[in-house]
């Protein structure tokens, strides 16, 4: 009987400590709709390089530490590398030591797309870009600035244009 009671209290301790995360990242939500930018696939793999479709198309990350922009501190905005929606400006990049470009929020106008990602066995916010679907990285709500949000992007997702 203890060990039912145990495991009825560990389950709903994981239920809610999952849903709480995931409300406070729905509130931020600013768009859900279709992409606007619809290649085929093998439209996709000739306009992408090999790296770029397996992140962007295939879902892939970066290895940790290693993107071309996770030290940029260059002033700037950050592009969708698949379609060039402007995603996020140098302002909102802050050094999260994630390994990864981080943002605490996006360029308003509903230009990336929240969806629930249950892979790798975890429940996450996947960021695809709302103009081509593309992935971009995982939104989640340890940011350390007034947001509260850290948008944790591939750099292989992403192209730079300095001012």
């Amino acid at each position: 009987m203890k060990k039912l009671v145990l495991f009825s209290v560990v389950l709903m301790f994981i239920s809610y400590t999952g849903k709480g995360q995931n409300k406070t990242i729905k509130k931020n939500t600013m768009n859900d709709t279709s992409p606007t930018v619809n290649h085929t696939e093998e439209e996709w793999k000739k306009i992408l390089t090999p790296e770029q479709y397996h992140v962007l198309r295939e879902k892939g990350t970066d290895l940790p530490f290693t993107g071309k922009y996770y030290l940029n501190k260059e002033k700037g905005v950050y592009h969708c590398a698949a379609c060039g929606n402007e995603l996020f400006t140098s302002d909102m990049k802050f050094d999260s030591s994630c390994g990864w470009p981080s943002f605490d929020k996006e360029i308003a106008g509903g230009k990336i797309k929240k969806q629930v990602d249950r892979s790798l066995g975890m429940v996450r916010t996947e960021i695809l870009c709302a103009k081509c679907g593309s992935h971009l990285g995982h939104l989640f709500d340890d940011g350390p600035t007034l947001t509260g949000l850290r948008y944790c992007v591939n750099s292989t997702s992403v192209d730079f244009k300095g001012k």
